[in-house]
């Protein structure tokens, strides 16, 4: 029923920014806690950052800390992902997804996104 779609991604320099967009329908994310994932070809998916239902709490990878910030606006049933300073080795396919928990495997980790390309160039 829940449905997740991100957007927002494309082909960026290195340095550049670009926000990522995740739209739920079918249902209603407050209450809930929001994380975005990545995967670059040939790697296993990895956790980039979670947010608690109310964008109160919010954790990161080691390697985004600092350059990346996930925030949430219910009202609109969206998140977001700012991606600032972005590096080549931030290449990947994002999703977003939804969770009950606090924890960073990808199991707990009911419903997902198709996924949005990012690409970084050098």
């Amino acid at each position: 029923q829940l449905q997740l779609v991100e957007s927002g991604g494309g082909l960026v320099q290195a340095g550049g920014s670009l926000t990522l967009s995740c739209a739920a329908s079918g249902g209603t994310i407050s209450g809930y806690n929001m994380g975005w994932f990545r995967q670059a070809p040939g790697k296993e998916r990895e956790f980039v950052a979670l947010s608690d239902w109310s964008g109160t709490t919010k954790t990161y990878s080691d390697s985004v800390k600092g350059r990346f910030t996930i925030s949430r606006d219910n009202a609109k049933n969206t998140v977001y992902l700012q991606m600032n300073s972005l590096k080549p080795e931030d290449t990947a396919l994002y999703y977003c997804a939804r969770t009950r928990g606090w924890i960073r495997d990808e199991s707990d980790y009911d419903y997902w996104g198709q996924g949005t390309q990012v690409t970084v160039s050098s």
